[in-house]
Parts: C-alpha cells; sequence; structure tokens
C-alpha cells in the first residue's frame, strides 16, 4: 500500500475528549466502538482503558483516568496527563461524541477491508485451499459490514495464575517428603506442603513459641486449609505426611503407661489410707479426735494430690468444640485437629448444638488462656493452649464456611493460611514411582525425633532472633503496613493481612525447630531463615486474596471460570454449548446451569454467541454456537489465524 490507511485523528480525539467531558459517552459507545477501532495506538489505549473505568464502576474523569494509566506504567506512553487536558480541548462539546464515533468505525471498517485484499494477495501464492481463503474473505467482509469489533475483556475478578508452593525453602528431609508424596500420588505439591507444614505445628505447637522483641511472642501452632475438589487424593497425601504422627504418639503412649500404673497404685494406696483415717477420727472419743480429724485431713489432701497422667493424644479428627477443650486441657494445651475433610466447620458453626462455638479455636491459635468447665469436675484453664488445624476441604466447603455465623466477624477466618492449588485430575502420571525407603525413613524418624524432644516441655520453650532477622521482619512489616490502608492491595482484608507479620514469623519458628531437631530451643533464629518463611508468607497471601475472591463470589462467576479454565485447556475457539458441557459437566450440575454463564462471558466480552444455522427437516435443533475472544488465549489482535486488523498502523 502506498496509502495511509483509512483514519482521521481528530475524529478519534473527538471522541476520548468527549469521553472525558461527559463520563456517559464511554457508557453510550462502548458497545459499538473497540479500541481495535482506533488508528492511532495510543487511542486505543485511552478508550480500553476508559471502557474498562466505565464497566467496573469507576469514574470516569481525567484525574481517575491519569491515576489508572500511572499504576498500569502507561501515562508516559500515551503523552502523559497534558496530552488528556489537550484531547479535552480538541472538542468543543460531547454533543456530537456519536458522529465522531461513527467516523472512526467507518475508517476502521475500510482498514478491515484493506487488509483483507493483502491477506487474500498473500494466501493466494500460497498452497491453501482456494474454498478456504474465499470462504475466510467472506466472513471477514460479514464483520466488517456489521462493524463487528471485539470490545475489550471486563475481568470476572481478581483470580489469576496463584504460585505454586515452595517446598523447596523447607528442611531438606521435610522437602524430599513433600516433592516424593506429590509425585507418588500425582498430587500438587501444595497439599504435602501444606500438610507438612500441620505436622511440624502438631510436633512444637505448644511447646516453643519465637520471641520478636519486647512482648511480642508468637506460638508456633498454624491453621491451614487446602481447597481440592473430590477425587484428588487427599486422603492419600494425609495419610503419608500425618503417618509419623500417630506412630510418635504410640511411643508416648507406650512411655507414659508405667507412669500411669504407677499413679493408679499411689491413689489406691493413698485413698485407703485416707479412708482408715477418716474412720479412725470418726470413732475416736472426745479427747483424741481432734488430732485423728488434722491427720484424715492430711491424709485426704495427699489422695486428692495424686494425678493420674493421661494417654497422650497429639492428633484428633473431627470433634467438638466442647471435647476439643477438654482434650487441650487434658494434653496440656497441645492438640491438633487434621482431617482431609472439612466437617469440623459445620461442627464449629453449631451442627450438633445449634450454636456456633468459635473461642476455642481462637483462643487455642493465639495463645489465650481458656479455661474448661465440666459438671463432673472443677473448672480447669489452660495457660497456653496451641491448637493445630490442618484440613482438606471441598471447593463448596470453603464458599460455605464464609457464610457460617461468626467466622469472617469474630477472626476466624484471618487465622487460616489457605491454599487453592490447581487440580491435577485428568493430568497425573500412571505408575509413578513410590517415595523412597530412605526419604520416608528419614522423615519418619525426624518428625518423631521432634515430637518427643518437646514433649516434656511444660513452659514454652523460647526462640529469640538474631538483630538481623529482627530487621527482616521490619521489612515484613514495613511492606504490609501501606497494604492494609483503605484502596491498598490488602484493604478488604485487613483482618487476615493484620495477622500476616504474625505468620511469616510462626514459619520461621517451624523452619528452624526442624532444622535443629534436638537443640532448635538453644539457638536463635537466623535471618536466613525469616526469609524462607517470607517466601511461603508470599505464597500464602495470594492464596489468601483468591479465597476471600471465591467466598465471595456468586455461583455463576465461578461456574464461568470454569468455562475459561476449559477453553483454555482445550485451545477452543469456537464450540457449541453441547461439547462444553460435555467438557464440563463434572463440576456444573446441569446444561441449564451455562445459560446464566454463557450470558455473563458475553457480557464480559470473552464469548460471542453466533448465529445458528437455518433448521432443515425433523430433529433437535442445532446446539448454540460461540466463537471466543482471541485475548483468551493470549493472541490479541488475531482472529481465526488471520493477521491483526491494525498491523499496518504507526508505533
Amino acid at each position: 500500500m502506498t496509502r495511509a490507511p483509512a483514519h482521521d485523528l481528530n475524529a478519534e480525539q473527538a471522541v476520548i475528549g468527549a469521553a472525558l467531558l461527559a463520563p456517559n459517552v464511554v457508557a453510550e459507545l462502548a458497545g459499538t466502538l473497540a479500541p481495535a477501532d482506533f488508528y492511532r495506538p495510543v487511542h486505543g489505549r485511552l478508550w480500553e482503558a476508559l471502557c474498562a473505568m466505565q464497566a467496573t464502576g469507576q469514574p470516569v474523569d481525567p484525574i481517575a483516568l491519569a491515576a489508572r494509566l500511572a499504576d498500569s506504567g502507561d501515562l508516559g506512553k500515551v503523552g502523559g496527563a497534558p496530552y488528556l487536558h489537550t484531547l479535552i480541548q480538541s472538542v468543543p462539546t460531547a454533543a456530537n461524541a456519536s458522529h465522531y464515533a461513527r467516523i472512526v468505525a467507518d475508517h476502521a471498517r475500510r482498514r478491515q477491508v484493506a487488509d483483507l485484499g493483502v491477506y487474500i494477495a498473500e494466501r493466494a501464492g500460497t498452497d491453501t485451499d482456494v474454498a478456504e481463503i474465499v470462504a475466510t474473505g467472506r466472513a471477514i467482509l460479514d464483520q466488517a459490514a456489521a462493524g463487528s469489533q471485539w470490545s475489550p475483556l471486563i475481568p470476572l475478578g481478581n483470580r489469576r495464575h496463584l504460585p505454586d508452593f515452595p517446598g523447596y525453602v523447607l528442611p531438606e528431609w521435610v522437602a524430599n517428603m513433600v516433592y516424593g508424596v506429590a509425585e507418588f500420588t500425582q498430587t500438587p505439591v501444595d497439599l504435602a506442603g501444606c500438610i507438612a507444614l500441620a505436622a511440624l505445628s502438631t510436633a512444637a505447637g505448644g511447646r516453643a513459641e519465637v520471641e520478636v522483641r519486647g512482648s511480642w511472642r508468637e506460638p508456633t501452632n498454624l491453621f491451614t486449609v487446602v481447597v481440592l475438589p473430590p477425587g484428588s487424593r487427599k486422603s492419600a497425601v494425609f495419610a503419608a505426611m500425618i503417618g509419623p504422627l500417630l506412630t510418635a504418639e504410640r511411643a508416648l503412649v507406650e512411655r507414659t503407661k508405667p507412669a500411669i500404673v504407677e499413679a493408679e497404685l499411689a491413689a489406691r494406696v493413698a485413698g485407703k489410707a485416707a479412708e482408715k483415717a477418716a474412720n479412725a477420727a470418726a470413732n475416736a472419743d472426745q479427747s483424741g479426735r481432734d488430732t485423728l480429724l488434722a491427720e484424715a485431713t492430711a491424709a485426704a489432701m495427699n489422695a486428692d494430690a495424686v494425678t493420674i497422667p493421661v494417654l497422650p493424644q497429639l492428633v484428633a479428627d473431627d470433634v467438638t468444640s466442647e471435647e476439643a477443650a477438654s482434650l487441650l486441657a487434658e494434653q496440656g494445651g497441645r492438640l491438633a485437629v487434621l482431617s482431609p475433610e472439612g466437617g469440623i466447620f459445620a461442627t464449629i458453626a453449631g451442627r450438633y448444638s445449634g450454636t456456633p462455638n468459635l473461642e476455642v479455636f481462637l483462643k487455642g491459635h493465639a495463645g489465650d488462656m481458656l479455661r474448661v468447665n465440666r459438671r463432673s469436675r472443677s473448672p480447669e484453664h489452660v495457660e497456653h493452649p496451641a491448637l493445630t488445624l490442618g484440613l482438606a476441604v471441598q471447593p463448596d466447603v470453603l464458599r460455605d464456611i464464609a457464610d457460617m455465623p461468626g467466622f469472617r466477624g469474630k477472626g476466624l477466618l484471618a487465622r487460616i493460611l489457605f491454599s487453592l492449588p490447581e487440580n491435577t485430575v485428568g493430568r497425573r502420571k500412571i505408575g509413578a514411582d513410590p517415595v523412597s525407603e530412605q526419604v520416608a525413613s528419614a522423615y519418619t524418624a525426624n518428625l518423631g525425633a521432634l515430637v518427643m524432644t518437646l514433649a516434656e516441655w511444660t513452659d514454652p520453650a523460647v526462640l529469640p532472633l538474631t538483630p538481623e532477622a529482627n530487621e527482616r521482619v521490619l521489612d515484613i512489616e514495613r511492606a504490609v503496613e501501606p497494604r492494609l490502608a483503605p484502596g491498598g492491595a490488602w484493604g478488604h482484608l485487613v483482618d487476615w493481612g493484620s495477622k500476616y507479620t504474625g505468620a511469616v514469623v510462626r514459619l520461621a519458628g517451624l523452619i528452624h525447630l526442624a532444622e535443629h531437631l534436638r537443640d532448635g530451643w538453644g539457638k536463635p533464629i537466623q535471618a536466613e531463615t525469616v526469609e524462607r518463611a517470607g517466601l511461603l508468607g508470599d505464597y500464602f497471601a495470594a492464596h489468601a486474596l483468591a479465597a476471600f475472591d471465591d467466598m465471595g463470589t456468586d455461583k455463576s462467576t465461578r461456574y464461568a471460570r470454569l468455562v475459561l479454565a476449559w477453553i483454555e485447556r482445550t485451545a477452543a475457539t469456537t464450540f457449541t454449548k453441547r461439547e462444553l458441557y460435555r467438557g464440563v459437566r463434572s463440576q456444573i450440575p446441569t446444561a441449564a446451569d451455562l445459560d446464566p454463564v454463557l450470558s455473563l462471558l458475553e457480557i464480559h466480552g470473552y464469548l460471542r454467541q453466533l448465529n445458528a444455522p437455518a433448521r432443515t427437516g425433523a430433529g433437535r435443533p442445532a446446539s448454540p454456537s460461540f466463537l471466543v475472544h482471541p485475548e483468551v488465549h493470549g493472541s490479541a489482535g488475531t482472529v481465526h489465524g488471520l493477521p491483526g486488523w491494525a498491523s499496518r498502523r504507526p508505533a
């Protein structure tokens, strides 16, 4: 082409300027004027930003647009804020915006036709079938005549690709087991990694705490929740990662049994002595009764002072809040609730009692004093309870807990480290190698050693930070604080974000203890350990944002994300509703459930329904067909393999 493609820069400037003068212009023209219709790319980027702001309910004005472009790094590329004011000054009134928009759209159609000519000329010299060239050319002409251009995508939410679990930051004996189990079970590393953290928390919780600075101390127990659909082999991973804890629990029981027998015998002897002294005092005459009564009182107190140890229990499964409180009191303040299911949440919410009871779990995470009242015995209290929670739940459970009374308001969700790994079902390798005997034995022996080493501690071991490690914690606090401000990245998750630094400190404490199995309490935590814990913190922060996003979205949006995942996985550029349902029916119950989902995706620009072919003869009608926006596959500006319409526009 020797002539410049059809365009009118003055009309383009007038459209953008009118939109900045009158925000309603964007709403009126967004459906008919696409960013690709603008000849100058700067104007296309400006129109795309304005349409996105209008679609998400943000104010459309020069200040808001400049702020958005500055955040994305595009403000300088479009000429800066002065150019925005130049655009406003170029239009005397916004009333003529639709006239200028028609000029811009008409030139865009003419460029499409010109591009078609180049495309046909190029393909004519290849071995491409002539019928295919003609059919494609006819489709392009139809689109150009109809003014059919893709509008910018309107995001469904903030959900994006989430980071993988950084298992490499864990001590070698833990990391080897995590990767080995993930490979053998063909499950995400995230699942085994989070359960491994829960296992370390079970071993160390209530027996050690990290001294940050001043009176700030963090216990070393965690709440972790992994979200995976049914059939993800959660139980197999739990069995592998938690099995050594049950072995250690049995060893503690065997070690405690002789002490229980001895205490029971001492209690019987003291009871007999108290009974004998009481009988002697009852039968004595008045002169000697006072002395014998004092002796009987002392004997009764001695008998009552004999404490019979309980059998150690490290792990519980589906317990009520009341049972958890009793077990914490019996077990010296340490207990873990570990399960490949999420039934505990319904129990906490009052499935049996009808009344939510979160106190045990809130105090059990924070380490606040817990008082246990029983009908048959006097009240007991746990000075520093340490409850560990390690669960793997289905996605529906995650969404249900957001609606459970008090879970968000009282802070239970703020204490949870969420993990939303990508499901591997359908892509698993058959016949994967099992975990090596050496790796499994090392994991079992070391986790057992950590349990046994800390089992006898009554007062928690205090783990100080080195000055350098304290500086790393301060760096984390400085980075987190602006995110919690209104409008900050975590402004809607202040409850969770406020506990973020403490969670990283807890993770650092567990990494430290796992690397120094038998003398960790005698060594300060190093800066490098805090940095490794910070990588875990980054992982959990990204997943928490996605988890809270999922908990707040409606069913249609959740299903829409499943449909987009299917489109990306199959690389579909067109599909029928029937084909789609066959691909997603394991996650979306009925074909009718797809109707609002497809409508939502059309509204957001991801899909466009194609005209149904004329029906001929009997039988059911053809399934609706849909065209996929090219940007869904990361190929913006390309449709059906054709060059982008703006391929010869200026840079």
